[in-house]
């Protein structure tokens, strides 16, 4: 290498050492504003959370994150997140009802959201027919009452001694006539034709009642079938009960079908031909086979009767002075029974005075 080369050489290393220089200063710079950025961000945000020149952070208190809802003390935090509904905290006793040993009912003010009346409100019960409570509400949810149905064979496929209308596999049947067989006599061949043509199936349809039961608050109800035959893995409460029949107060086409004595369905077979079949309520406050309370007018309820669940009834009703009731008795050992049961509970809705 010649002189030349290796002074060339030197002043090319002096060049490259110089610019890493520069670079490195360059860097540090720039971290160091960063680090200013970054500490002025973080003193701005102290000030606005609380720090200097800001009010003190204040400690939780229950009172004012629910200062809107008039509450005191923590026992009221339960009523503020369910003040639309009765809290039912343990039995409690009504003069002149009693419920059998393995019986449960309940008596709810809706208006004021009290409790009359409790006994094992949160027992896991069979509900029997009661069950096509959730079933008509999802059919008034999820399809046309215009809707025209065609009867399978799987709809009339139940265990013998079931009630029924009497449709079979073929026949053509509106939803709207459906759901008045289903809550009037309570027609379980109805009630799997509901399943079918909602769901789309009967195993996707009692996903959506577990589902719409949950959403409603349900926490003691698991449904397996859409009519409420027997099976042990089918099971809700009194209070569940009543969580239902409140939701089926928004719909108004609930309560004008469940106030009816009969109902009378007329529905094409396949050939072509009519049919028309009368059906008498299964409620004997609406058949006149009992006798409601003076003042007491039922506005709609279901029943439910098999051997497990007992004789069951859950109730919609108001008082001379238009308040709204639910009353729900489950588990008698007899229809007779069943209907004694309920009027004691019903004769209390019209005592005291309503302001």
């Amino acid at each position: 290498m010649t002189k030349r080369q290796s002074a060339k050489r030197r002043k090319q290393s002096a060049k490259m050492r110089r610019m890493r220089q520069k670079r490195v200063k360059a860097t540090i710079l720039l971290l160091g504003l960063l680090v200013l950025l970054t500490a002025g961000a973080g003193g701005l945000f102290y000030v606005l959370r609380g720090g200097l020149g800001s009010e003190p952070v204040q400690a939780y208190s229950i009172s004012r994150e629910f200062q809107h809802q008039n509450l005191t003390g923590n026992g009221q935090r339960a009523k503020a997140f369910a003040a639309d509904l009765c809290v039912v905290s343990g039995d409690q006793e009504l003069d002149t009802v009693s419920l059998e040993q393995g019986q449960e009912g309940v008596l709810l003010d809706l208006k004021d959201q009290s409790v009359l009346y409790a006994k094992g409100a949160y027992d896991r019960v069979y509900p029997a027919s009661i069950t096509k409570i959730i079933t008509a509400l999802l059919a008034f949810k999820n399809s046309n009452m215009d809707d025209v149905v065609t009867i399978s064979q799987e709809n009339i496929t139940l265990e013998e001694g079931s009630q029924v209308v009497g449709f079979q596999e073929g026949d053509q049947v509106t939803m709207d006539q459906l759901v008045h067989c289903l809550l009037v006599y309570s027609g379980n061949d109805a009630a799997s034709a509901i399943a079918t043509h909602v769901g789309g199936s009967t195993e996707n349809f009692v996903a959506m009642m577990n589902e719409y039961a949950a959403q409603l608050g349900c926490t003691g109800t698991h449904f397996t079938n859409p009519h409420g035959l027997q099976d042990e893995n089918h099971y809700t409460t009194p209070y569940d009960i009543y969580l239902m029949l409140k939701e089926a107060l928004n719909y108004p086409e609930f309560t004008e079908i469940t106030q009816l004595p009969s109902y009378t369905v007329t529905f094409k077979h396949s050939d072509g031909s009519e049919e028309s079949v009368a059906l008498t309520a299964t409620d004997h406050y609406l058949t006149g086979e009992a006798n409601t309370p003076k003042g007491v007018t039922i506005l709609g309820g279901k029943t439910g009767t098999t051997s497990s669940a007992g004789n069951c009834l859950a109730l919609l009703s108001q008082n001379s002075y238009g308040s709204p009731y639910i009353s729900i008795v489950m588990g008698a050992s007899s229809k007779e029974l069943l209907y004694q049961q309920m009027t004691s509970l019903l004769n209390h809705i019209n005592t005291g005075t309503e302001s």
